[in-house]
């Protein structure tokens, strides 16, 4: 164990070296940037307060297909939202009833909501809305949370009424889903539509303007229902590198950014910074993918990638301690179950499974079955490089087991053709998210093509009943058979690291962040710049 952890704590080094040196290259280029490092100047005329965001880049803003956009909230609303303990409160619904007999939800709206265009939002926008989601032809990841939906019901303007074809009691968190303006997407390509560039919405933030790979400017909406937010702008500054974000928020070209660990204490007790440790409900793991032919014929040898992962050096070395290793999808959910298979490291276990499928080792160090060497490619997203990290990480980890492992960086992720991906998945909110629909046969975020009837089986039992006894066996029995038959070779929770200038006032440290760290602008509106 410590041998492990002092060769990760090498190889990080190393890793961070390298970084340092591009972002010495980057400042320099970044100060070269007159016109990109004073955006704040030049959006400051008129001294209205504005705050700079260090943010991933978007290629579209369209919420009703795709997750985890942390501009949504600012642009957009719910007929529900989230509170900062993740409790579901009213949004653009005013107040909702839920007839059991029928398994009928209806919700009352509030009255005089605009879009930011002007126009009335009403109860057909949230029709549209839902209804545009459910379509298959526009392959919504969001689609298993409604599929229950039978019968959308305008009752009036301000009235509308769901009626599922079984009870969810997730129901009410999906309902959080941002609604679109039917006025201005009716009829148009829901994938490809110019609207999701320029979008409209009813929240609490529109769009001024969207600089393509460099920064969204948004202004606050002085009509929002629930009365304007304090901070007059907000730019995304579009920095997708990670130790770039940090370099611009020491240059103070960001007020605010999510850094990795090892960036985030550089600004520890340093004058005019403030950090923020938040908890998150995201994981890490080893995606494998169940449509490459590999994983159809060496499905049973997965048990031993999992216990060749030193989970707790990876967490000690590449996040210095902030985050826990990993077991369950729902670790950090009230329906954690901890009596499961854990897959603790243990190299002679992942060895043993290795020879009893028959694998024999080979002259180079690797074991080999049926002639191949048993090994896969694992592909990690560009810019993230605690998930670059933890990938090197793995691979060390498993050439010491025997198992050959080759990190790859692709331009663009093949989900059907790849061998295995460095995934990130968690919710804080109801246990359904985030399982349902990630590990459910044929559903939209099921991007590994897992399928496991028992699982199927459990899933949906949880999500049908209100009773927590009963969803709390029935999340018991998911895990276990999850931890039999693994989807993912689960690694880490990773905790959230937001450096923020001390100028901000308002953010609120104590919630749970969701997938990617989102949910620090859940309460937007009460912020202040001093």
């Amino acid at each position: 164990m410590k041998k492990l952890i002092s060769m990760l704590l090498i190889l990080t080094a190393g890793w961070t070296m390298t970084a340092c040196a591009g972002r010495e290259n980057s400042m320099d280029a970044a100060r070269q940037s007159d016109e990109r490092s004073t955006q704040k100047d030049a959006q400051d005329t008129a001294n209205p307060s504005v705050l700079v965001y260090g943010s991933q880049d978007y290629t579209r803003i369209n919420p009703a297909l795709d997750e985890h956009g942390e501009i949504n909230v600012l642009i957009f609303d719910g007929l529900t939202a989230h509170n900062g303990d993740n409790e579901v409160v009213p949004g653009l619904a005013k107040r909702w009833e839920f007839d059991s007999e029928t398994n009928t939800y209806t919700f009352e709206l509030e009255e005089d909501v605009r879009w930011h265009d002007g126009e009335e939002f009403t109860a057909q926008d949230v029709k549209f809305t839902i209804e545009a989601i459910m379509d298959p032809e526009n392959d919504s990841e969001n689609a298993p949370d409604y599929e229950d939906v039978e019968e959308i019901t305008v009752m009036d303007t301000h009235t509308i009424a769901f009626r599922l074809a079984a009870a969810n009691v997730a129901f009410l968190d999906y309902m959080t889903m941002p609604i679109l303006p039917e006025h201005l997407l009716s009829g148009q390509n829901m994938q490809e539509s110019d609207f999701f560039r320029h979008p409209i919405g009813t929240g609490p933030y529109q769009m001024e303007s969207w600089d393509m790979g460099q920064a969204i400017t948004l202004v606050k909406n002085e009509n929002y229902f629930r009365g304007s937010a304090h901070i007059d702008r907000i730019i995304f500054k579009i920095v997708p590198d990670d130790s770039v974000r940090a370099m611009q928020m020491q240059s103070g070209e960001l007020d605010l950014a999510m850094l990795t660990p090892k960036d985030a204490k550089l600004f520890e007790e340093r004058e005019g910074y403030r950090n923020y440790h938040m908890k998150t409900s995201d994981y890490r793991g080893i995606m494998f993918n169940f449509q490459n032919e590999y994983w159809v014929e060496n499905r049973d040898l997965i048990p031993a990638v999992c216990y060749a992962l030193d989970k707790e050096a990876m967490v000690d070395a590449v996040l210095l301690g902030e985050g826990e290793p990993a077991y369950s999808p729902l670790q950090r959910n009230r329906y954690h179950y901890e009596k499961i298979q854990h897959y603790d490291y243990d190299p002679d276990k992942a060895r043993e499974i290795l020879e009893a499928a028959g694998c024999t080792m080979g002259s180079d160090g690797y074991y080999q079955r049926d002639g191949k060497t048993v090994g896969f490619v694992l592909s990690v997203g560009a810019g993230d490089q605690v998930r670059a990290d933890l990938a090197q990480a793995a691979a060390w980890q498993l050439k010491e087991a025997g198992i050959r492992c080759t990190v790859d960086l692709p331009v663009q992720i093949d989900w059907s053709g790849q061998m295995a991906y460095l995934i990130g998945w968690g919710s804080p909110f109801d246990a359904d998210d985030h399982t349902y629909k990630v590990f459910g046969t044929g559903k939209g975020a099921n991007y590994s093509g897992y399928s496991n009837a028992l699982v199927d089986k459990y899933l949906t039992k949880a999500r049908q009943s209100e009773d927590p006894d009963v969803r709390a066996q029935a999340y018991a029995r998911f895990q276990t058979e999850l931890s039999k038959d693994p989807a993912f070779a689960f690694i880490c929770y990773v905790d959230a690291n937001y450096v923020a200038t001390d100028q901000i006032q308002g953010i609120d440290p104590d919630t749970v962040m969701g997938h990617h760290g989102v949910g620090i602008f859940h309460n937007v509106t009460e912020w202040s710049m001093t």
